[in-house]
């Protein structure tokens, strides 16, 4: 016991020297120990309070807090917080990244860094092809899979932080965006449920949620960035002085939704803050939204981070503050808890001497901060020796959780055209196939951007060489970006083929954080290659897409020499060997598109126009499924099947619904604002809808079932239909069942009004589910 004591007490030490020394290197993988408090061998933790793991968090955290003296509390709200020898308290870094898969940063210290002996974590398709899958119940089985393997990497002494700044749930607002890829899509409502299925994930809640009651963390999950931040740089403007005007309607049912979500019945333990400002004012010195807004209204009971140096950026570009002490009191007044970066380290001393922000008010950040470490266990000794510390590398790159990525990648993958039924390829009759593209033989593309450092790769070139005796290959192109193409090499291999797969795209030198894109075309000359080598191939060719954000290809979907085409977005290590699945049969693919495909010269819509609604007198045409009054190359939902999938409603258990005022509300005929309706009218007003849904085809297939609400007019910035329901099955060729929904008026038939308040609106519905079947009823005061 003495030896593991001045072995723990030799990585504290070190643990200090990482986090002072001024020069750039990483010494953290060198503690023969991973950072934790309170070690039982240690004779002076019996003496501490907040090492008694039988007190309430809160008093835990205050003692610890009241023996820290003004220097030590500082040092802790910045990313990098230093370790406190005297205490027993090592280095810990705050910033860890977790998006698709436990990941490091490039260039910049994290807490998961792939040093030691565990060099990579399963690598899961970038979230927009997961959010395609419409299955709640696989991204929660993903998000655990990550927290499971965080905590592994962490208990074999490799990490230096479990919170990782996961998931992104802004709303794809704009098709260019470059981070657009991070995200679940466009719709509030799918990414709402997509922030609570990740976070119980992977802090290690049940699916149901429920199951933290005594607050323990597998791993803490960080929803961002709060608010309405969706771009990085357009036209002059970046996302660090941008300043997003947001009307309250649009905030109020399109912008924090997901948050809001994610707080109340997700329980994450943490929240970002974004660089950007919101009608004037930075969202990390923005007291309504952190405060009366995140902790007030919703209950968040967590910690507050900026992005990185976000809060310096308050004072020196967006000269919103006068001074740096001035920034300091605005986030910590704000509900600010930690800052990435090291700007409240340099200046909060001098922020309390001049009397600008009490040490209480660094109390109280200090106080969410270190009761999420405690909730993550950091201050219970040896974590071997508690829950989750029977997990090791083993649970590191399974094979299970590598299955997982694949079945993920499968399901996600969306079949955009499938002229004359040309997929699937017969495997018995294709003896000579052509791969052509720039995406189909590098196996970084597969991963997106916030990626770790995968288990293993297959690329698109890699999983249909298992499947065909003879493939040639040629890129056709060097990069994606096509300036110049090798047509005749790919036009006599194509003329050659029996079938040609073409595996084109995009890739991070296109779309990627502080990167958004110019146009919404292929790049360079890469149509020019597909047109030349579909005119010159036998059969018409199949077209793979890798992209994060929409492309506009009518020229693809128009075009008969163009038989198939699949999206496969960013589809993770795995992404080639389920492309190939698809291609040949082996799956069926279910995927449908989780953001609206909008034509190229949606372009001339300033990306800085950050409403919603369509404005008739200006020509705005609006934005996403709930509001665009445009063409669209691809409708929001859309993914087709080798089956074909029938529904029909067998059962709604109401046609008319009768909702409840508060008898002091105002009467007004046309709505009645939520707020306002006697809750139990609420509870009493929810009803089933029930879809027959059958598989017509020959070929077992999971689809998802969407249920949309429209109104016959969509008047007063209602949306033209909204989702309110969505379900995956599994259904074997000819197979039937039924699927089930409650619809909560409340919640599913409201909207915003200017002023942001929720109201529903009197007046005929119809619920909508495929291409046709509707069923209409009633709202009524």
């Amino acid at each position: 016991m003495r030896d593991q004591y001045f072995i723990h007490k030799i990585a504290l030490i070190a643990s200090i020297i990482c986090s002072t020394l001024l020069v750039n290197i990483n010494c953290s993988h060198k503690q023969p120990l991973q950072p934790f408090s309170c070690d039982s061998s240690d004779p002076s933790t019996k003496s501490y309070r907040f090492c008694n793991v039988d007190l309430p968090i809160g008093k835990r955290a205050h003692d610890l807090i009241t023996r820290l003296t003004l220097d030590e509390k500082i040092s802790q709200l910045v990313s990098k917080a230093s370790a406190i020898l005297r205490l027993g308290i090592p280095y810990y870094e705050w910033w860890s990244e977790a998006l698709h898969g436990v990941a490091g940063a490039f260039s910049v210290e994290t807490g998961i860094a792939f040093n030691g002996t565990i060099r990579a974590a399963t690598s899961f398709p970038q979230v927009i092809l997961t959010a395609a899958t419409f299955d709640e119940n696989l991204w929660y089985r993903i998000a655990k899979v990550i927290g499971t393997e965080a905590r592994a990497i962490y208990n074999e002494g490799e990490s230096i932080g479990m919170t990782f700044w996961s998931p992104n749930i802004n709303i794809f607002r704009d098709p260019r965006w470059g981070r657009g890829q991070e995200t679940p899509g466009e719709d509030p409502f799918l990414t709402s449920k997509y922030a609570v299925s990740f976070v119980r994930g992977i802090q290690g809640d049940s699916f149901e949620g429920g199951d933290l009651e005594d607050g323990r963390l597998l791993a803490s999950a960080c929803c961002k960035h709060l608010t309405a931040y969706d771009l990085e740089s357009w036209n002059g403007n970046n996302r660090f002085t941008f300043n997003a005007h947001v009307t309250k309607q649009d905030m109020a049912d399109t912008y924090q939704p997901p948050f809001k979500s994610c707080v109340e019945k997700g329980r994450s333990s943490g929240i970002m803050c974004a660089y950007n400002l919101v009608n004037g004012v930075p969202n990390c010195a923005d007291y309504d939204l952190l405060t009366k807004t995140a902790r007030g209204k919703w209950g968040f009971k967590g910690y507050i981070t900026s992005d990185c140096d976000a809060v310096s950026l308050i004072y020196e570009k967006q000269h919103y503050a006068k001074s740096h002490e001035e920034v300091v009191a605005d986030v910590l007044k704000a509900g600010m808890d930690v800052n990435c970066g090291d700007y409240l380290a340099n200046h909060t001393k001098s922020t309390v001497e001049k009397g600008k922000v009490s040490e209480s008010d660094i109390d109280r950040a200090l106080h969410n901060l270190f009761s999420v470490r405690m909730r993550l266990g950091l201050f219970n000794g040896n974590p071997s020796e508690h829950v989750y510390g029977n997990l090791s590398r083993n649970d590191v790159c399974s094979r299970e959780h590598q299955d997982l990525a694949l079945e993920v990648a499968r399901d996600g993958i969306v079949l955009l055209k499938n002229s004359a039924n040309l997929l699937p390829l017969s495997k018995s009759e294709t003896k000579l196939l052509a791969v052509i593209g720039p995406n189909a033989k590098v196996s970084k593309t597969l991963l997106g951007n916030y990626a770790g450092r995968p288990c293993k790769t297959i690329t698109p070139l890699q999983g249909l060489t298992n499947y065909v005796e003879k493939i040639e290959f040629h890129k056709g192109c060097e990069t994606i970006n096509c300036t110049s193409i090798a047509s005749s090499e790919a036009v006599r291999i194509a003329k050659s083929a029996d079938y040609v797969v073409l595996v084109m795209g995009l890739n991070q030198d296109r779309e990627r954080e502080e990167l958004d894109r110019e146009d919404l075309v292929l790049p360079g000359k890469q149509q020019k290659l597909i047109m030349r080598v579909a005119k010159a191939a036998k059969k018409p060719v199949i077209l793979v897409l890798l992209c994060g954000g929409p492309v506009d290809i009518s020229f693809a979907k128009h075009n008969p020499k163009i038989g198939s085409i699949l999206w496969a977005g960013y589809p993770g290590e795995a992404g080639g060997k389920a492309i190939a699945e698809i291609i040949f049969g082996d799956h069926n693919p279910g995927g449908r598109l989780p953001i609206t495909w909008y034509p190229k010269d949606f372009i001339e819509v300033p990306m800085t126009d950050m409403r919603m609604r369509p404005d008739p007198w200006s020509g705005f045409p609006g934005r996403t499924y709930r509001f665009y009054q445009g063409e669209k190359v691809f409708e929001f939902g859309y993914g087709l099947s080798y089956s074909k999938f029938s529904y029909k409603f067998v059962y709604v258990s109401r046609s008319k619904l009768d909702i409840e005022r508060l008898s002091t509300a105002e009467r007004n005929p046309e709505y009645v604002p939520v707020s306002d309706i006697i809750s139990m009218s609420c509870e009493e007003a929810k009803f089933l809808a029930i879809v027959s849904y059958k598989n017509e085809g020959d070929m077992a297939g999971k689809h998802s079932v969407l249920l949309f609400v429209r109104q016959d007019e969509a008047g007063n910035g209602s949306p033209m239909k909204q989702l309110v329901g969505f379900q995956t099955v599994r259904l074997n060729a000819k197979e039937k069942t039924n699927v089930e929904f409650e619809i909560n008026p409340c919640q599913h038939l409201s909207r915003a009004s200017e002023d942001g308040t929720m109201v529903i609106e009197s007046g005929a519905r119809h619920l909508t589910v495929g291409d046709r079947e509707e069923y209409q009823f009633s709202v009524n005061f």
